[in-house]
């Protein structure tokens, strides 16, 4: 899985899916009053990837409304400083990593020990609970151990390849909204 997160083609798929997504969303409407759409991405200053500097977003073009809209993204995981695949592969090699691979790991990638505490926290607690969870969990043809998250994730996606990895980041990109995020955020 280290590998992937230093593969420069997953980077490129991973910011095609998003402009994919932005596009679908920028040919809608608002969806509180029907106008047009206009162009209001979110800075961002990402860690452990590309320096994708925007989160594509939109807003209401009418005035009184000037409602957001936010496209999902596979790139970014909610409002996290790391980019999604560092929370999601570095979350699922912590699973029986010993102190020499989570020291190397540290080493790659600068992420504090607390840090590395509040994602496998988040994984096994919060993402378990929510909303989404709970409705796509049935999909998969077997239970999925919570304890394991996201290694259960990575395993049932065959995410150790480029391929698998965005099907996953794809499954996971509704948690990325704040209509379906809420409850999921970190």
């Amino acid at each position: 899985m280290e590998k992937l997160l230093h593969d420069r083609r997953l980077y490129a798929f991973l910011e095609q899916v998003d402009k994919d997504f932005a596009s679908k969303v920028q040919g809608g409407r608002c969806e509180h009053c029907g106008a047009v759409l206009h162009r209001g991405d979110y800075d961002r200053k990402p860690r452990g990837g590309p320096s994708w500097d925007k989160r594509y977003s939109f807003c209401c073009s009418r005035d009184g409304c000037r409602k957001r809209t936010t496209p999902p993204s596979v790139r970014f995981l909610g409002r996290k400083v790391f980019v999604g695949i560092v929370v999601v592969l570095v979350s699922a090699m912590m699973h029986g990593a010993s102190d020499a691979r989570l020291q190397r790991l540290r080493e790659v990638l600068p992420v504090d020990r607390r840090t590395l505490k509040r994602w496998r926290q988040w994984w096994t607690e919060i993402f378990v609970r929510c909303a989404f969870w709970k409705a796509e969990r049935g999909r998969f043809g077997r239970r999925m151990a919570e304890e394991r998250m996201p290694l259960e994730l990575v395993e049932a996606f065959g995410a150790r390849e480029i391929e698998g990895l965005l099907k996953l980041m794809r499954f996971l990109s509704p948690i990325t909204t704040a209509t379906c995020g809420r409850g999921a955020g970190m």
